[in-house]
């Protein structure tokens, strides 16, 4: 394995490969660099293709209702399955590519993945596209783990940043896209299709993509320490991720019934369970679903909190401002989904920016990136407070957000892989992705439903004031995100004295 810049606790300092700078050493096989960004260029479009299937179908839930005759349930659990499937499998996804190989999980994932767009495509009727749905984030909850263990694996020093930098882009481009091109294909009505195209586009990419995959990745060896994966651990952990995900989609359409209260309520246990079954499994000497070093250290934990926190909001902004554009002012699906391109843009060009900037400086950009996406959220809250409702000035401003949450996204991944070992990617990777997913389903149910509360009758003036009210808490949640991601920096040098950024 590649050894990282510096181990937690070495007083050795930083530890140099002796591999050429054109390639990078991994696993005794030296990897040229045109190749490794031929890597990137596969796992980030699968990045991207996973992020797609999140967004898009909730542009598409009214045709999809109105063509198979779906309860408001079925649509629902149409968006929701998918979402719900995705995060319950990340970490067991993550910790199978670690066990049996990125490459082998990888195209596995992928050919899951696309067999299931081709039912969704196909689906006769509401069921059939519920399970199909399912089935396609559970191969999502495959190939995504890898690609973050891919980036920490085969990249190092400034060239990490740059491949987090778009891994980034793939994150957020994604969704937004999601919702731009659902709207485009929607209006479209290709052959009379309707909804059906937005699945089928997944086939021939995903064929594409695991015929670019089995070329540009590099074959799985066998690990020297061959080590069954923790199924119990496995079960115990999707099941309090289910039992907290599951309500958080469902429970804002549903008006908050009983069940979603004792499903949360019942996460707790199971959560302590897990804990409880990690810790034996380590002191018998097994090897845990997620190492017991990435949860316990402290820096990761804070670094955790700041990312999750700024997730939360964006994700929320993501579905808010749909439902305003589209039910408050009046504007059509397509509108509502190119209404974040000028944030995506915004946060495309913060990667760059980060890799650019003097390493003394790096520490500071994931407190100051939060501290920018506060500032973006209070620049909208302001534009609105003055009697604006839309236009390009609006578009404009989003950008302020899109830049903070670039800079502070990327450098907060980027500081978690540099805190710990390479050894530990597959765990990163998995914890990470949750991390998200669980934070974003928080948020479109907390700051979410709010804003519907709030909406009211869903017109401009009192749709205008619920936006604001969101806009609010999600500038004072980035500047606590910022709080946290200072108090990561300090854990950091507090533990080990290492500098943030290799």
């Amino acid at each position: 394995m590649h050894p990282h810049p510096r181990e937690p606790g070495s007083a050795s300092g930083p530890k140099r490969s002796t591999a050429p700078p054109s390639a990078v050493e991994e696993g005794g096989a030296t990897i040229e660099v045109g190749h490794r960004w031929r890597l990137l260029a596969v796992l980030l479009a699968a990045q991207f293709m996973a992020n797609v299937d999140t967004a898009i179908a909730n542009i598409a839930a009214p045709a999809i209702q109105h063509d198979l005759g779906a309860s408001g349930g079925e649509t629902g659990l149409v968006i929701s399955g998918y979402v719900a499937a995705y995060a319950v499998l990340l970490v067991a996804g993550a910790r199978l590519g670690a066990s049996h190989g990125h490459r082998r999980v990888f195209l596995i994932g992928m050919a899951v993945f696309t067999a299931a767009s081709l039912a969704c495509a196909l689906a006769p009727d509401p069921s059939v596209l519920i399970a199909a749905r399912i089935l396609q984030g559970a191969g999502a909850a495959l190939m995504v783990p890898q690609v973050l263990s891919g980036i920490q694996l085969h990249f190092s020093g400034r060239e990490r940043l740059r491949a987090l930098g778009y891994y980034a882009i793939a994150l957020s481009g994604g969704a937004v896209a999601g919702q731009a091109l659902g709207g485009v294909l929607i209006a479209a009505d290709l052959f009379g299709t309707s909804w059906r195209p937005i699945f089928l586009i997944n086939v021939p990419v995903g064929l594409l993509l695991m015929w670019a995959g089995r070329r540009t990745m590099p074959a799985d060896r066998e690990p020297e320490d061959v080590q069954q994966v923790d199924l119990r651990g496995m079960l115990l952990l999707s099941a309090a991720v289910l039992l907290v995900i599951v309500p958080l989609l469902l429970g804002t359409d549903a008006g908050w019934p009983a069940w979603t209260w004792v499903s949360l309520a019942l996460s707790v246990p199971v959560a302590g369970a897990f804990v409880r079954s990690q810790r034996r499994r380590a002191a018998g000497g097994g090897r845990p679903l997620i190492a017991q070093e990435v949860v316990r250290t402290p820096a990761i934990r804070w670094l955790l909190a700041a990312h999750g926190v700024t997730t939360l909001t964006y994700f929320a902004l993501l579905f808010v401002l749909a439902i305003y554009l589209q039910e408050g002012l009046g504007r059509g699906p397509a509108y509502a989904g190119l209404a974040m391109v000028s944030w995506v843009a915004a946060f495309g060009v913060a990667g760059p920016l980060l890799a650019r900037a003097p390493e003394r400086r790096r520490a500071a950009m994931p407190p100051l990136g939060c501290l920018i996406l506060a500032s973006g959220y209070a620049a909208v809250w302001l534009y609105l407070a003055t009697g604006h409702r839309t236009g390009p000035l609006l578009f404009v401003l989003l950008g302020i957000g899109g830049l903070g949450l670039g800079l502070s996204s990327n450098s907060l991944i980027g500081q978690m892989t540099f805190t710990l070992p390479d050894r530990y990617a597959a765990d990163l990777s998995g914890v990470i992705s949750t991390n998200a997913q669980l934070c974003g389903a928080l948020g479109v149910a907390a700051l979410g439903g709010g804003y519907l509360f709030l909406a009211g009758d869903g017109t401009a003036g009192p749709s205008a004031l619920a936006l604001q009210a969101v806009l609010g808490a999600s500038a004072a949640l980035s500047v606590f995100a910022a709080v946290a991601a200072t108090l990561a920096r300090r854990t950091r040098a507090t533990d080990d004295g290492a500098p943030v950024f290799q």
